[in-house]
């Protein structure tokens, strides 16, 4: 009996992964040519003499109203140009940057097919960590001076636990962010296990959108931090249950354990080992149960509420 359910078992992997490798197999077909804007050297390196020029390529980085001696004036600041100077030396060319984002936007056109995105621009934000990577209708705008690494003394003054976030390897997953966060609507209902589920919407998104990527981009994780929260998902979950957290609506819980944080607060022994935003993993793993359970399109997954994904998720931690 055993032998056959392996063999059952098997069977159904391999469909599957069969499934996969035919999705992947279109996607990679779709014809995407992705045009990345330097817009980060060619505001320090346009002659003087052409800054009207540059001005009428890129409108909405340099509004009308904004007289151009602000803008020379900022093309001259000794701080900025040690910004330019970093980010060129760390973005000498950004060949694996389009091929990232060529498989990133290859697979939104497959699953989003009335988007139409391609051209890419690279500016310098002043280490402006809110507008990080911005997806909007056709246009990508990427600020290279927030992905030069979690050691580069520009983010000295940022907590130890956001460092990853400033690794170049996060760029095409908050370009992906920046998406899904613009087709999902926002969730309106304040229980713990709503917001679990919005943010596990859209790490699941994640998952088909840069499949290639590892969990822990996805989600801003070290490989470590991933294998604890795979380690102790029962102990998460009945914690959970027992203290009635599912259906709570305090807003506190969304600090403890949905935003970025040093570590998740249990106020127990093994806060200290565990990472921020747990939260978000175990939402993710029940929209994923969800998903290998039921046959839903992305958007439908997008339309569903949260009890409805909950109640049919067949959710069950391995012990």
């Amino acid at each position: 009996m055993k032998k056959h359910l392996f063999i059952l078992f098997a069977a159904i992997s391999l469909v599957a992964c069969s499934e996969k490798s035919k999705v992947e197999s279109e996607i990679a077909e779709i014809p995407i040519d992705v045009e990345v804007l330097r817009f980060d050297k060619e505001f320090i390196e346009t002659p003087d003499s052409d800054f009207s020029k540059l001005r009428q390529n890129y409108p909405f980085l340099l509004p009308s109203n904004v007289a151009d001696e602000i803008w020379m004036a900022k093309r001259n600041d000794s701080l900025f140009n040690v910004l330019y100077k970093e980010v060129q030396s760390k973005f000498t060319e950004t060949k694996q940057l389009e091929s990232d984002l060529k498989s990133l936007f290859q697979h939104i056109k497959y699953y989003f097919p009335n988007q139409n995105p391609g051209k890419v621009i690279t500016l310098i934000s002043e280490v402006d960590v809110d507008a990080k990577a911005i997806y909007a209708d056709s246009l990508t705008l990427i600020s290279l001076d927030t992905y030069l690494g979690k050691d580069h003394r520009f983010y000295e003054v940022f907590d130890s636990y956001l460092l990853n976030d400033f690794e170049p390897m996060q760029i095409t997953s908050d370009v992906a962010e920046s998406f899904i966060t613009s087709q999902l609507p926002m969730v309106k209902d304040r229980q713990f296990l709503a917001q679990m589920i919005y943010y596990g919407k859209i790490m699941y998104a994640k998952d088909l959108l840069i499949p290639n990527e590892s969990d822990a981009v996805k989600i801003g994780y070290t490989p470590e931090q991933i294998t604890w929260c795979e380690e102790n998902e029962p102990q998460m979950w009945m914690y959970f249950i027992e203290n009635k957290l599912l259906f709570d609506s305090n807003s506190k819980l969304y600090g403890r354990f949905l935003q970025k944080a040093p570590f998740s607060k249990f106020y127990l022994d093994l806060d200290a080992e565990s990472p921020g935003r747990v939260g978000v993993w175990i939402g993710w793993q029940i929209v994923r149960s969800y998903m290998k359970n039921n046959n839903v399109t992305l958007q439908e997954l997008f339309a569903t509420n949260a009890n409805e994904i909950f109640d049919n998720s067949k959710y069950k931690p391995k012990k």
